[in-house]
């Protein structure tokens, strides 16, 4: 979990993560286990339920979060469908974000998204540029003086845009954060009992009563 205002040591943070992941949970509550987003945010994904996963390749705890994320997404019924957003809290973050939006136009982010978070956090590859951040996406492909251009034109100064908007609409002051259908923000909180496990029992419990809702 990372703040604008604190960062906490990805290490002791886990810590406690894993003794929040091992308490059992009673009720999924409005206000300790989800907020609600009011008013609602308009989704991506048509008629599936949106779940929204806002990170940064910059933010350790989305790398730790990560196989979390993937068994989130591989739980969530055909209603559903798993988004990401990322943040973009600090100078180093805005420069993944806009690599990730190239990325994802290239149809590369399915490849390169658990490659990154890996490349920053197990290998200790020293990405803090926009020409690092193409370099790394130029061993899946991509161009990297085409790639690096891209990251700084018009069209993805529009998207970090639209990225502040909705982080206020949202609510986001920490990552990982999870959002669904628009209505909904989940994140973790040791003090409630809430690790990276309960964000998927969460995430999945409001996808179900969502769908219970559109059958009504």
């Amino acid at each position: 979990m990372l703040k604008r205002s604190l960062i906490l040591v990805a290490g002791l943070f886990c810590a406690v993560l894993v003794h929040a992941a091992g308490e059992p949970a009673t009720t999924w509550e409005a206000g300790t286990a989800w907020q609600p987003i009011d008013p609602p945010v308009p989704t991506s994904t048509g008629e599936k339920i949106e779940v929204l996963e806002v990170f940064s390749y910059a933010c350790p705890h989305c790398a730790h979060f990560q196989p979390y994320a993937d068994k989130l997404k591989a739980a969530l019924p055909k209603t559903a469908e798993f988004v990401l957003m990322p943040a973009d809290f600090q100078p180093r973050w805005v420069a993944f974000a806009r690599g990730f939006y190239v990325a994802k136009d290239l149809g590369l982010v399915d490849k390169t998204h658990q490659a990154l978070f890996d490349a920053i956090y197990r290998d200790r590859r020293p990405l803090n540029s926009l020409d690092d951040i193409a370099g790394f996406y130029a061993g899946f492909g991509a161009d990297k003086e085409s790639f690096v251009s891209t990251m700084q034109s018009f069209v993805i100064d529009g998207r970090i845009a639209k990225i502040r908007e909705m982080e206020a609409k949202y609510g986001i002051d920490q990552t990982p954060t999870l959002v669904v259908a628009g209505k909904y923000r989940v994140v973790a909180n040791p003090d409630k009992g809430i690790g990276f496990d309960q964000m998927v029992d969460i995430a999945l419990y409001l996808v179900k009563r969502e769908s219970a809702a559109k059958k009504h």
